[in-house]
């Protein structure tokens, strides 16, 4: 493992740190527009919203998780 690899890493550990941060600001927004929202979505646009949360937090796991293995290697 040399100091390429170590820079690659580092890169794509950014990457997905951003992009995982991206993902749970958008499950945020997503949430809070609901909760703004509250009576004025339809029961259809609510499970839409909740659905949507959920994609972008299963989404930054993803990302977490790919840091976390290659973390180590």
């Amino acid at each position: 493992m040399g100091v390429q690899h170590e820079i690659d890493k580092s890169a794509k550990n950014i990457k997905d740190t951003v992009t995982e941060a991206d993902h749970r600001a958008q499950a945020r927004a997503e949430r809070e527009r609901r909760e703004s929202a509250g009576d004025l979505l339809s029961p259809g646009e609510k499970v839409k919203s909740h659905a949507n949360e959920a994609k972008h937090e299963v989404l930054a796991e993803v990302d977490k998780a790919k840091r976390a293995v290659r973390d180590h290697t």
